[in-house]
């Protein structure tokens, strides 16, 4: 008997493939059909085995409809599975972690006892927003970095000088992460976000050390690229040369790639956390180990 078994959700097909492949594990996938009023429907393409499963599914736009479709795989892989290890590479919710402004619904503790209601027994994540989002589950959880791998892509590039740049402090970990698998330098943008517009400003004033070096911009996932947009353009006043975007989710709403692109990005390069356009990096490796 397989000792894994791998159920994958409608949007991360690809990446349940090479888990699976890699886990030598029989894959199922799951059949979606979307009614008129919006109601998805979901059908397994055949029953699981009564052993350990794995359902993989991001919960990327739409979010609401990726969200039920994940939770009503669980529930039926519960009726099967002895133990339901659910794998998110990309987890929505997780920028609402805490009442930032009076009256605002903690979003992420409602979908962690979701998880839990329908019979989850471990959750992994990929690159979450923010770790307070998983101190709600009221299970195993585990969180796993795409940046040794998103790094180990970067180093077969031939930068000029690279510096690696987190645009805004909130990301400065990240950045000394990736810079020291690089063995180059970073540095941090002084970004401020007005809660209540979302309009970004970049603070900093001059960096001397930008100046002729390819840049590395690092975050952990981009939305609509504002935040992405402002610091290029800084960045770009500061005369650096080229401009890479090295992210674990692209989610890239409203035509944000040629957006960023036009501010004077030369290239994104991000995670199949989401797949897409600049899903350069796989991350089925890290996910497996998390598994096993």
């Amino acid at each position: 008997m397989t000792k894994f078994t791998v159920i994958s959700g409608s949007s991360s097909e690809d990446l349940a493939k090479k888990v699976a492949k890699k886990l030598r594990a029989n894959l199922i996938k799951s059949q979606l059909k979307i009614f008129p009023d919006g109601e998805s429907k979901i059908t397994l393409n055949e029953k699981p085995q009564k052993n350990k499963i794995i359902v993989i599914q991001s919960t990327y736009p739409p979010v609401d409809e990726k969200l039920i479709q994940t939770l009503a795989i669980i529930s039926k892989a519960k009726e099967y599975g002895t133990e339901v290890i659910v794998v998110i590479p990309y987890m929505g919710y997780a920028r609402q972690d805490r009442e930032f402004l009076p009256g605002e619904v903690i979003t992420m503790k409602v979908i962690a006892n979701l998880f839990k209601s329908v019979g989850t027994s471990k959750i992994i994540v990929v690159d979450i927003h923010s770790l307070l989002g998983l101190k709600y589950f009221k299970i195993k959880t585990k969180n796993v970095s795409a940046i040794p791998d998103l790094a180990k892509y970067i180093s077969k590039l031939k930068l000029k000088n690279p510096l690696v740049v987190s645009p805004d402090k909130g990301g400065k970990d990240r950045a000394k992460e990736f810079a020291k698998i690089l063995n180059v330098e970073y540095i941090f943008l002084d970004k401020e976000r007005n809660r209540k517009t979302g309009k970004v400003k970049i603070k900093s004033t001059n960096f001397d050390q930008i100046a002729g070096r390819d840049l590395i911009l690092v975050d952990d996932m981009i939305s609509t690229g504002g935040s992405i947009i402002k610091a290029t353009e800084f960045l770009k006043k500061q005369k650096c040369n080229r401009v890479f975007v090295a992210c674990t989710h692209a989610l890239l709403r409203n035509d944000a790639e040629n957006k960023i692109k036009k501010a004077g990005v030369t290239k994104i390069i991000s995670t199949n956390t989401i797949p897409g356009n600049t899903s350069l990096v796989d991350i089925s490796g890290m996910i497996v180990k998390a598994i096993i």
